[in-house]
């Protein structure tokens, strides 16, 4: 009866433990997510109220057509919505190309990188060159020196995503304990035997890191080139173009926004794969216990 009456007493405070930390879950998740949504609520109402006071205050009845307001960007995101989504699906697709290559080729050179110093000091400054130049000044370049304008973009938005997955992941590949790398040498490992069994799992946190940047910046690249390209390219930098020329100002606006929530969306599906992959065993997504 005694031993029951004890199991019982222990078992008593890791439950209370154990919904503290539930509880303290749940509330970081809330201050995670509730914070800035109400940030963004307060800025949207400012700027509503502000858009109001200009209008009907101070009499400048063509203020909608200088800064909009956001009711008016949601409803012309609405009304316009058949103009945008086409331009939209179009940058949408030459971002993801330019995932894709920028990952294949990054991951790609770094393992290249990684096996031969040879490699690496023949290609390193090159793909250096190509992340200091600016590429709103070679955009032109490539849209004239290529005939397809597809390729052309899809360059322009590789070029952009490029070099994070590449540095990252090659600093993933080097970060591998020493004490392991010893080991295996000691044993006689092979070079690929040694990339799959320390180096790519080393890398694997640093490359989520950069596919989460590389995504945001693919966009930014397709929608740079699509500006450059304006007349021949039906993207969505297109459609800004178009509707500042025809003063459809909150037109504009309901594209940038639509830009915009596509790179968010990017960022958080990334960060959820980076989560998935890694926390049950990285300490940057292993959650603690308190």
């Amino acid at each position: 009866m005694a031993m029951a009456q004890t199991a019982v007493e222990q078992q008593a405070p890791a439950g209370a433990e154990a919904e503290d930390r539930a509880g303290s879950h749940r509330t970081g998740a809330l201050l995670r997510w509730g914070l800035p949504v109400l940030f963004g609520l307060i800025i949207l109402g400012g700027w509503e109220l502000f858009v109001w006071y200009r209008i009907n205050v101070d009499g400048i009845s063509h203020y909608n057509h200088i800064l909009p307001a956001p009711t008016t960007i949601a409803v012309a995101l609405v009304e316009d919505w058949h103009i945008l989504a086409p331009g939209w699906l179009v940058t949408l697709w030459i971002t993801a190309q330019a995932l894709f290559w920028a990952v294949v080729l990054g991951v790609g050179l770094a393992i290249a990188f990684s096996l031969s110093k040879w490699i690496e000091f023949s290609f390193f400054p090159y793909a250096v060159v190509l992340q200091v130049t600016p590429i709103v000044a070679i955009a032109p370049l490539i849209i004239t020196m290529l005939n397809d304008l597809d390729t052309a973009l899809l360059v322009c938005a590789w070029i952009v995503a490029f070099f994070p997955i590449l540095s990252n992941t090659i600093i993933g590949l080097r970060s591998v304990d020493h004490g392991l790398l010893d080991l295996y040498q000691m044993y006689g490992a092979s070079r690929w035997r040694v990339m799959l069994d320390l180096r790519l799992p080393s890398a694997l946190p640093y490359f989520l890191a950069a596919l989460k940047i590389s995504a945001g910046l693919s966009l930014i690249g397709a929608v740079v080139g699509e500006f450059v390209a304006y007349g021949q390219s039906p993207g969505l930098a297109a459609r800004i173009v178009e509707a500042s020329y025809l003063l459809k100002v909150p037109r504009m606006f309901a594209a940038l926004v639509l830009i915009s929530v596509t790179g968010i969306l990017l960022f958080l599906l990334f960060s959820f794969v980076s989560n998935l992959a890694l926390r049950s065993w990285h300490e940057s997504a292993v959650r603690r216990e308190r």
